[in-house]
């Protein structure tokens, strides 16, 4: 049961991150020179033992593709085009534009954008398929122009993606797809294989593998973040309905058996009908088991004297999904420092975002929503500074250079400055 704590009373378990760290170093660093060293034959080794798949062919076929299309019913082929609209229109809005300054001694400064050439997005697979971070991973790469867009997914142990994930690849206009998972696709991403070719960025969430695989492919690769478990919390007054904020909890926990579903609230009354109402519709879960295990270990109700308490305890946890369900939320909107996702009023709940509301879901997690932002459009770009001098701009600064750099020990750098005027 979700365990109720008062905050001034119980801080050191309201703050506690239980998050247990799981030491994969040494298995993802093996994988990863494994797959360097071997390519396509360690990836297809990997999906046998992993996945329980036999591949003749890593990458998903044009047929295999319009056959998961037909597969799938019309009306989710309506909702996926749906979301799509209403994720293209949030972050369109996004894009950045170039800028150039042009002084009157001829001197030219500005910043190009430039689109990376080819990123690869990361679904996970296993417990659950996730179409909805196909669109959410790959929309604002279109958006920012990328040319090639490599999606990696593990396989089902028949040898095949799952349909609704083609499907969502295929409206998000994904370019290629391969049959791989874990920490492997992740070292095929990065390297490069015969088969899978090497991108520039990695992004999308994934199990304690891919994280890992991440961290330590990055420098060889940009990555988007470190992605931890799934994580609600809600702020809410007492005049919600306890049972709609119990199935908001839920639907984190139901993710995985390390996400935390986090209740924050002045009313001891309502919080006590929060948790009656979640163990009522815990029962009616079909991933009952995880959602279980969230709730008993990871769950909590903190009791607060007030809202604006309950926003610095939130700001202090800095959690991926914020729900602020209370009268007059944009009241409270600027106290929210921290939060990777917000909520607002009590008809917004958390998996409006996660599928149809346009805002990315593919946020920071585990308190790094306190220096990190969403997956956006500015991952898929690079920004490149340009400058032009004339002679006489140059000569204007050429002597302060020369001072700055060698009071830094730079003398080379100082030269460089002044040399062009020596004979003058």
């Amino acid at each position: 049961m979700i365990k109720i704590l008062k905050y001034g009373l119980d801080n050191e378990e309201i703050f506690k991150r239980m998050i247990p760290k799981v030491d994969v170093k040494d298995i993802v660093k093996s994988i990863i020179d494994d797959v360097v060293e071997r390519g396509d034959i360690a990836l297809k080794e990997y999906t046998h033992k992993f996945d329980k798949a036999d591949l003749d062919n890593l990458l998903v076929t044009e047929d295999e593709i319009n056959e998961a299309i037909s597969l799938v019913d019309k009306r989710f082929l309506e909702v996926l085009e749906k979301a799509k609209e209403n994720i293209y229109q949030f972050h369109i809005n996004q894009k950045k534009t170039p800028f150039e300054i042009k002084k009157e001694n001829g001197v030219v400064m500005g910043q190009k954008i430039t689109p990376l050439e080819r990123v690869g997005i990361y679904v996970p697979g296993g417990t659950a398929s996730y179409p909805s971070t196909v669109l959410m991973d790959a929309i604002p790469a279109l958006i920012a122009g990328v040319k090639e867009i490599i999606m990696v997914t593990p396989p089902m142990p028949n040898g095949k993606i799952n349909p609704l994930v083609l499907a969502a690849a295929k409206v998000a206009s994904v370019n290629k797809i391969f049959k791989i998972g874990g920490a492997q696709a992740i070292a095929a991403l990065a390297y490069g294989t015969s088969a899978v070719p090497k991108v520039d960025k990695i992004v999308g969430p994934g199990n304690a593998f891919v994280a890992e695989a991440k961290r330590q492919v990055y420098g060889v690769v940009s990555i988007d973040m470190i992605a931890g478990p799934s994580e609600i919390l809600i702020i809410s007054d007492k005049y919600s309905n306890p049972r709609f904020t119990a199935v908001d909890l839920l639907s984190q926990a139901e993710h995985d058996k390390l996400a935390s579903a986090i209740l924050i609230t002045p009313d001891i009354d309502f919080a006590k009908e929060v948790r009656k109402y979640i163990e009522i519709e815990l029962k009616t879960l079909e991933r009952y088991d995880i959602a279980r295990s969230s709730i008993d270990d990871y769950g909590k109700i903190i009791i607060t004297s007030s809202i604006d308490e309950a926003i610095d305890i939130a700001n202090e946890i800095a959690p991926e999904h914020l729900e602020l369900a209370v009268n007059d939320p944009f009241n409270y909107l600027d106290k929210i420092k921290n939060a990777g996702s917000i909520f607002l009023g009590r008809f917004t709940p958390e998996a409006l975002g996660d599928y149809m509301a346009g805002p990315n879901h593919t946020l920071p997690t585990s308190g790094s929503a306190k220096f990190s932002s969403p997956l956006s459009v500015d991952d898929f770009l690079k920004k490149t500074q340009y400058t032009y001098f004339t002679k006489d701009a140059l000569n204007s600064l050429a002597y302060d250079i020369d001072y700055f750099a060698k009071k830094e020990g730079l003398t080379a750098h100082a030269r460089s400055a002044v040399i062009r005027f020596e004979n003058e």
